[in-house]
């Protein structure tokens, strides 16, 4: 049976053989990774169905959330009223802890 061509998966394109870094600042001198990079780098992009590109710019995009998001949390630490939790946390009323969930001793 053929099967209509909106079903189709699209052919995956060969990977390039050269994966060349390069950084903005000056776009003519462009950093090589290693081979062992370029390869698990074009054997992922091939297993995830993504070009080189595509799969090297998710991969900073991650890496750069990350660091984002550890910044986010050491600035807010910063700006923490432990004192003001202290006293939100001794009060008077609400429940007991759930069985579990008591501090350690």
């Amino acid at each position: 049976m053929i099967k209509p061509i909106f079903f189709r998966r699209p052919p995956l394109r060969k990977p390039r053989m050269e994966l060349r870094f390069q950084p903005v600042a000056s776009a003519s001198s462009a950093r090589v990774a290693p081979r062992s990079l370029k390869d698990a780098v074009e054997r992922l992009s091939l297993e995830d169905g993504t070009s080189i590109n595509q799969f090297v710019a998710t991969a900073v995009a991650e890496k750069v959330s990350a660091l984002q998001t550890a910044t986010y949390f050491t600035d807010r630490k910063a700006r923490a009223d432990f004192k003001a939790f202290d006293k939100i946390m001794k009060r008077r009323g609400g429940e007991a802890p759930s069985k579990g969930d008591e501090l350690p001793a």
